[in-house]
């Protein structure tokens, strides 16, 4: 008998803990795969522009020009500020050359009452070449993701998308069923005690 309630005891445990897990995967995955559903659909809407989810955009680094603030295969995420909050010293994720950049403010100039932004990566030796302006500017940093790249470049993928969106659904049904079936045999316990 106390063997018997010690596996009782562990079922309840190994319930919590899936439980748990669970939950936990819901609440990683569902927001991404949002975030990334609404990214693809305002590409689609219009492919002249970077989307946005609200002035947020991620990128993923693909160079080590900012480590080791940040490194190559982190995502960071910008946000999209007014000109004013633009400022020496904050890291600016800008276009230019047909690819996004992720670089420090290091000084601003004036020409002709136009403010450009003179930048450089921590990493290296040298400022950039040419300087940016407000308008090239995607976003300010925020924050990074060490080495969630690779996550990302996993769930960007359409075909990624749709398979957790499936086993999402096949998991609700599954959790549907489960419980319509403990509620039958409730309903079944109830019926035999009722006639007994």
């Amino acid at each position: 008998m106390y063997k018997l309630l010690d596996i009782n005891i562990k079922n309840k445990r190994l319930k919590i803990v899936v439980k748990t897990i669970t939950l936990l995967i819901y609440l990683v995955t569902i927001p991404i795969i949002i975030f990334n559903t609404i990214l693809i659909c305002k590409s689609y809407i219009d492919p002249n522009e970077l989307p946005s989810f609200f002035g947020y955009k991620n990128f993923i680094i693909v160079s080590k020009s900012m480590e080791h603030t940040i490194n190559k295969n982190d995502v960071i995420i910008v946000k999209e500020v007014p000109e004013d909050e633009i400022n020496v010293n904050d890291i600016i994720a800008f276009y230019q050359n047909g690819e996004i950049i992720t670089h420090r403010i290091i000084r601003e100039e004036n020409i002709e009452g136009n403010v450009k932004y003179i930048t450089k990566g921590d990493n290296n030796k040298h400022e950039d070449k040419e300087k940016v302006s407000y308008s090239q500017i995607e976003g300010k940093y925020l924050l990074k993701i060490s080495g969630f790249g690779t996550v990302i470049h996993i769930l960007q993928n359409r075909i990624t998308i749709i398979i957790l969106i499936i086993i999402l659904i096949l998991n609700c049904l599954y959790g549907y069923n489960l419980k319509r079936k403990k509620e039958i045999r409730k309903e079944k316990r109830r019926n035999k005690n009722v006639k007994s």
